[in-house]
């Protein structure tokens, strides 16, 4: 199958390097690039734990001198690719939840002790609010924010696979990808074609956009890459 890779680098070739192993063929084209913010004020603590939502944010956290401090703290990631992300970052006491901010805030708020305080690593847009989550176990969040995400204002790749019909499935990662590529199938005229395209994706809340496009949404089993490349086997 020609399958279309639309997260952000360097996610997206590992995507299409494990798309490649199952036999697929991967088109990637990038519809959010990552942009590292300049971070003016780092909370001084003390924390009893760092969390991560997003792998992006623990590669740039890992590379900042000025965390170095944290480094040895535990660091609680939403999920496997993101614990993952965090000990290839240097980060050395790693758990990972199931792969949804409601797991991650279930896992703190049962090994966190009422009044402590932990350090967000996020970008710009959260799913969720994780100190909203937290609040009843008494835990407190301070949210350090290290990348935006920027949307593609045109296709690149994907633009002539589906006007040629040579697309088969597509997969998408988070709602923000999604509500780009709605956002750009309706600028290039090529809606009609695109609902024609599997679209496989990590969860209900990314499905929505694509939906409500028309398009036929697959979702994944649970919030991870293994569960989404699963889909491709039905």
């Amino acid at each position: 199958m020609r399958i279309l890779v639309t997260r952000p680098q360097p996610g997206a070739a590992r995507t299409a390097a494990r798309l490649a192993e199952l036999g697929h063929e991967a088109v990637i084209d990038s519809l959010l690039s990552i942009e590292p913010l300049a971070v003016s004020r780092i909370p001084a603590g003390p924390f009893a734990a760092l969390t991560a939502t997003s792998a992006n944010a623990v590669r740039i956290a890992g590379a900042m001198v000025e965390l170095e401090r944290f480094r040895r703290l535990p660091l609680y990631a939403v999920g496997s690719a993101t614990a993952e992300a965090a000990r290839a970052s240097g980060f050395v006491d790693v758990v990972a939840a199931d792969g949804d901010a409601g797991s991650l805030a279930q896992k703190l708020a049962g090994e966190l002790a009422r009044g402590a305080r932990v350090l967000h690593l996020a970008g710009e847009e959260r799913a969720r609010d994780l100190g909203e989550l937290l609040a009843p176990a008494g835990i407190a969040v301070d949210l350090l924010v290290l990348y935006r995400m920027r949307a593609a204002t045109a296709f690149g790749a994907a633009a002539e696979l589906l006007a040629s019909g040579k697309l088969d499935a597509a997969l998408h990662f988070s709602p923000r990808s999604a509500a780009t590529f709605t956002a750009l199938a309706k600028q290039a005229g090529l809606v009609k074609v695109a609902c024609t395209v599997r679209h496989l994706c990590l969860s209900a809340a990314v499905a929505e956009p694509l939906a409500a496009l028309g398009a036929r949404v697959e979702v994944a089993a649970r919030p991870n890459e293994a569960a989404l490349l699963s889909l491709l086997k039905s």
